[in-house]
């Protein structure tokens, strides 16, 4: 007969279940926002410029999203909606 490994017992299933936690909880942290997406912020209806900004933000967010823009020409791209939204809202 042959004696029992300490792997197999007690001490051994409690590595595993903290090697499962671990790993449970890496997914967890890497993709929260992906589980549970933040809230968007409300836009003011009264302010023409919170509603022509979050308008073209969106879209940039939808072209990175897509792929078609990268992350330094979405930053780009919302200074320019930012100007054109302060310039059409009057300042």
């Amino acid at each position: 007969m042959t004696k029992p490994q300490a792997i197999d017992g007690p001490a051994g299933r409690a590595v595993a279940a903290a090697i499962l936690c671990a790993a449970a909880g890496a997914l967890l942290a890497i993709h929260w926002d992906d589980l549970f997406p933040p809230e968007a912020q409300a836009v003011d209806a009264e302010d023409p410029f919170a509603v022509c900004f979050a308008q073209r933000a969106a879209d940039v967010d939808q072209m990175v999203g897509d792929g078609v823009i990268n992350a330094g020409q979405a930053d780009s791209f919302k200074a320019r909606a930012e100007a054109l939204c302060r310039a059409q809202a009057g300042g």
